[in-house]
């Protein structure tokens, strides 16, 4: 288990702050049951900046990949993070309300012990679709059926409840 990065939010921004590093997937817990497996890492780098109004705020870049369940087939998914996003650091819950009225900037409150091992974690989270699915000729669900004698069978997709309709016949 690696070493978590705690910074005092503010005072990396103050002091133009910036860190990088690579975080296994197995200590993103929250990201686990979302997960096909837990194998690979995550790159990350947090710089701390003002934005052109010389608001404090983090600039986070994540990139990596990480395998999920296809939606459709339930088969391991390969999925490519590319993150970059600009975090303004609201020094209380006022500002953060504002920031929230303001659906161009996204925002948090700025805190002495931010775990950046969360932000990330967060981040992925947040960015990953409802539903993510493999691209139709890529699923298994609607990959042709063989016929034995190695040619596919190109009269009739297989229906996905088709087994089930076979045990509802015998029943």
């Amino acid at each position: 288990m690696s070493d978590r990065l705690v910074i005092d939010s503010l005072d990396f921004v103050r002091n133009a702050g910036s860190r990088h590093g690579k975080i296994p997937l197995v200590e993103l817990v929250r990201l686990h049951d979302l997960l096909f497996d837990q194998e690979g890492e995550l790159i990350y780098q947090i710089s701390g900046q003002f934005d052109k109004n010389k608001r404090p705020g983090l600039y986070v870049e994540i990139t990596g990949k990480i395998h999920l369940h296809c939606q459709r087939c339930l088969d391991k998914l390969v999925h490519h993070i590319d993150l970059q996003t600009f975090l303004i650091l609201a020094k209380n819950e006022t500002e953060l309300n504002l920031a929230d009225d303001d659906d161009t900037i996204d925002a948090i409150l700025a805190i002495p012990d931010l775990d950046v091992f969360n932000l990330i974690e967060d981040e992925v989270i947040l960015s990953l679709s409802i539903a993510l699915c493999h691209a139709d000729d890529e699923c298994s669900m609607f990959k042709l059926k063989s016929n034995g004698n190695g040619s596919a069978d190109k009269t009739k997709p297989a229906h996905p409840f088709a087994a089930l309709a076979a045990l509802k016949k015998t029943n």
